[in-house]
């Protein structure tokens, strides 16, 4: 079946070849992976644009919905006309979008949103650039995600929010909590109060597929977990930490997921007690990385700590050394209040310093759940990170924004952070209607 959310596009970096793609008639246009990304070349022979396409089939499109198409793309010849088009894969060919660009010697990244005129499972995405000259077009980083907010992913019936208004229908906050929290899409955190993880994963996953959305999951289990803190626990050794990866792994199998790999993870190292605990913690993230990197319709990011914690170049080591090569990329900013524009120039410094590392396609996703106010109190300066005073919500679960896969939900906003600033007394992992409407006024 097409996927319906998150990422449409497979192989969109051609990490595995030419795998999914196809190309237009060998005589006019040919394909290559020689390095990273695509080399398509045309020959004289194609003198029409559509003369020399390559694309890929089998895309599911719905009527109404906002999607976003992006490429990064350049010629072997400046001034290099490339047509790109998402639209029927058959006769009659109907487009929904059709955007023809200039292309230089320098790779440029061109982003085109658009609503779907079409309702159809046999979708296409081409790029057409036959021109009666040779010339080679190199096209990576393609992507065409589904960005219809509250349609896309998947809001999570049984959160800790929604369980409250079951039990509280007639609370005066009910209404304000449903509307601004409740039904909105985020994260399902999956640790070990979880007493049969790959049952549980597998109902959460099948219950999302069956809607056709996009579950975002938060695995929170790591052997040590939070080095003692508010949120202590997780596996009792690497083996069973293994084991509870494989089981998580085995749950999603071939469905689509968005998967978050143990929050704080990487940020604590130099909470650990020595050197051989630092390579232990690293090594069951790189564990985590690979298992789930493999399968087929799963994206995952490690965790990249907050923009205040530990330095970009720091950063990009330990994710370097956890296998992030083996995943989508990195999240910032978990349970964190740091603003969006913040978040990302973090983010992009931790990227760049990872293509220095020799891991260049990292992307990022941003945790907004708590950060529409930022984290500088009303005297400037940066906000304690446990249940902070005057926070808001900020921007719900969608496609990103400054460089950014995704903007999303990752904490769940209500729940605390430990009995602590506004919510003493209140455990870590504890929904609370006094700190969700404390976030939902900004109070």
């Amino acid at each position: 079946m097409p996927a319906r959310y998150g990422d449409l596009i497979t192989n969109g970096n051609f990490t595995v070849g030419t795998t999914s793609w196809w190309a237009g008639d060998p005589a006019y246009v040919t394909m290559a992976t020689p390095g990273t990304g695509l080399e398509a070349t045309t020959s004289t022979e194609a003198v029409n644009l559509w003369d020399a396409p390559v694309g890929q089939d089998n895309l599911l499109l719905r009527a109404g919905c906002r999607y976003t198409l992006s490429f990064t793309a350049r010629a072997s010849q400046p001034g290099t006309t490339l047509r790109a088009q998402v639209g029927l894969g058959a006769d009659p060919w109907t487009p929904t979008l059709d955007k023809t660009v200039t292309l230089s010697t320098a790779d440029t990244c061109f982003t085109f949103p658009f609503t779907s005129t079409l309702d159809t499972a046999t979708g296409q995405i081409s790029f057409q650039f036959g021109q009666a000259t040779a010339v080679t077009v190199y096209l990576t980083e393609v992507r065409l995600t589904c960005s219809t907010v509250h349609e896309g992913f998947y809001a999570d019936p049984d959160s800790n929010a929604a369980k409250w208004l079951s039990a509280n229908p007639d609370d005066p906050r009910a209404k304000k909590i449903e509307r601004s929290l409740a039904r909105r899409p985020g994260a399902r955190w999956f640790g070990d109060w979880n007493q049969d993880i790959k049952v549980d994963i597998d109902a959460y996953v099948s219950a999302a597929a069956a809607r056709g959305q996009l579950p975002i999951i938060a695995l929170y289990n790591m052997y040590n977990r939070d080095s003692g803190g508010h949120s202590s626990g997780g596996a009792l050794s690497p083996e069973e930490y293994r084991a509870w990866i494989d089981a998580d792994a085995a749950a999603i199998a071939d469905r689509p997921a968005l998967v978050i790999v143990e929050p704080d993870s990487l940020a604590q190292l130099g909470a650990l007690p020595n050197d051989a605990a630092h390579r232990e913690r690293t090594a069951l993230v790189a564990y985590a990385a690979q298992a789930l990197g493999a399968l087929p319709a799963t994206t995952v990011y490690l965790d990249g700590g907050n923009a205040t914690w530990i330095r970009p170049a720091e950063m990009a080591v330990r994710l370097r050394d956890a296998g992030v090569e083996h995943v989508r990329g990195f999240s910032v900013n978990v349970a964190n209040f740091d603003a969006v524009d913040v978040c990302c120039t973090y983010a992009t410094q931790i990227k760049t310093e990872l293509a220095r590392l020799g891991v260049p396609k990292a992307g990022f996703v941003v945790d907004t759940s708590r950060n529409g106010s930022g984290a500088m109190d009303a005297e400037g300066r940066h906000v304690e990170w446990c249940n902070p005073a005057g926070r808001r919500l900020g921007v719900p679960s969608s496609i990103g924004v400054g460089g950014a896969d995704y903007l999303l939900w990752i904490k769940s906003p209500g729940d605390s952070d430990g009995s602590c600033g506004v919510g003493t007394g209140i455990p870590a992992g504890t929904f609370s209607p006094y700190l969700a409407e404390r976030l939902i006024d900004g109070t």
